[in-house]
């Protein structure tokens, strides 16, 4: 049952029956239903939670409680099962403690260090590229989909474990981690699976102290972090938690991203042709240093496009602390917020055509005529995603060396289906034919 509130708390309108939101398609088509019906905030009446819930989609109300008053929210429901994947890593964790990991991790993510963690991504790429030029001689079919979250796992468990990556592989003679392109489900069968990991990660870090490794990636920024108040590292524990958590958010956002982006591009042959000129007026050989990604706006502006249509979370939620008020609306203490950026970054007040694909949106000039806060891929606030700008140099820089010599025609699917799980994805695998630009 739900927590009676005050008489005089002014509530925003909802449907009278009861109404529980989840990472579903269910809840996913539900949300098209409410925001059409109650506008930017509804009220909905669980049948299951101890508190009623706002559906709220107002870039000005988002401000507010990602930002503005953050402190008074924590993270809301849906997040039991991603604790369960992922441990007590940044992205489920709160608080102190949530505070004290985020200013431990950060300085591994300075644009020095992955600036130095550019050569993996680049060799990663050309591997990639070795197999399709070969591929593209015959015009050769392959599955993007599949290609691209085996792309981006690699990368992030390359910049992440440097040379233990490669000493795991030849020990087990497999990859371990490689159930999460295997299995797209996150069922409770693989969460099992993926915790059974753990064991493996802290092998790495008993072997690291065994044996110190030289240079610079994720793995040894965290294990050299200390708590600035009190001098103290983090405890194995913890590690392998943010570990854990760094594996599947790199993975699944890069490569779901990249998948939605080729899928774009070949439906937008314009776009693709701009992009290939831009590449080309850059003046790399095969691949771009680190420095000359600024020389490639349209990259980024395709990937922030693309990011606006299929946001890899595309529903996340906050839980009010202490009683709030977002315009006419009051916000109990115990509410929960459900935020939605897949339907955000459609709205009709904020985006013109918001169904169509155009990367101009994200010029520098486009960007600052629009609200801050009606494009939140990567959330927003002191929240916001941590890795974010690793992915975007990432992937900025897989479509800058793709786009040099390969061309990719998209033969499936005819019909786009959606998989709104915990993050969005196709329902069936993207097929592409390639071929060698003249």
């Amino acid at each position: 049952m739900s927590v009676t509130v005050k008489e005089s708390y002014q509530m925003p309108p909802g449907p009278a029956d009861k109404c529980d939101l989840h990472t579903t398609e269910e809840s996913f088509y539900r949300v098209a239903d409410l925001l059409q019906e109650y506008g930017d905030v509804s009220c909905l009446h669980s049948a299951i939670r101890q508190s009623d819930s706002y559906l709220v989609n107002h870039p000005d109300y988002i401000k507010h409680i990602l930002v503005n008053n953050h402190q008074n929210y924590n993270k809301g429901p849906g997040f039991e099962r991603v604790k369960m994947l992922l441990g007590n890593g940044i992205i489920v964790s709160d608080g102190v403690f949530w505070r004290r990991q985020r200013r431990m991790i950060q300085p591994g993510f300075s644009r020095q260090i992955i600036a130095g963690m550019m050569d993996e991504v680049k060799a990663c790429n050309r591997r990639l590229l070795e197999r399709w030029r070969q591929k593209a001689k015959n015009n050769e079919v392959v599955d993007i989909t599949e290609e691209m979250s085996e792309l981006s796992l690699e990368i992030i468990l390359r910049v992440l474990l440097a040379a233990d990556y490669d000493r795991i592989l030849e020990e087990l003679g497999e990859n371990p981690f490689a159930i999460l392109t295997q299995d797209p489900s996150r069922d409770m069968k693989l969460v099992l699976k993926y915790r059974a990991l753990t064991g493996i990660i802290q092998g790495i870090i008993d072997h690291r102290r065994a044996h110190p490794v030289e240079g610079e990636d994720f793995l040894s920024s965290f294990m050299a972090a200390v708590d600035k108040d009190t001098g103290e590292p983090m405890t194995d524990k913890e590690l392998i938690d943010e570990v854990m958590t760094l594996i599947v958010a790199g993975h699944e956002t890069s490569a779901g991203t990249l998948n939605w982006a080729w899928y774009l591009l070949a439906q937008h042959p314009a776009e693709m042709q701009e992009l290939c000129d831009e590449v080309d007026a850059a003046g790399f050989a095969d691949v771009p240093a680190f420095e000359q990604l600024e020389k490639l706006p349209l990259a980024r502006q395709i990937l922030d496009e693309t990011l606006r249509l299929y946001p890899p979370v595309w529903l996340f939620t906050r839980k009010a602390i202490h009683d709030d008020k977002i315009g006419p609306h009051d916000i109990p203490a115990g509410t929960n917020i459900f935020i939605t950026p897949y339907y955000l970054h459609r709205h009709p007040d904020f985006w013109q055509a918001p169904e169509a694909f155009r990367p101009e949106r994200f010029t520098d000039e486009a960007i600052k005529a629009r609200h801050k806060f009606v494009h939140i891929p990567f959330s927003a606030g002191p929240r916001r995603c941590i890795g974010d700008y690793f992915a975007m140099v990432e992937m900025q820089m897989h479509l800058a060396m793709v786009a040099k010599q390969i061309s990719l025609e998209l033969i499936s699917p005819q019909t786009l289906a959606l998989a709104p799980d915990v993050n969005l994805r196709s329902k069936q695998p993207f097929e592409m034919r390639l071929s060698l630009r003249p």
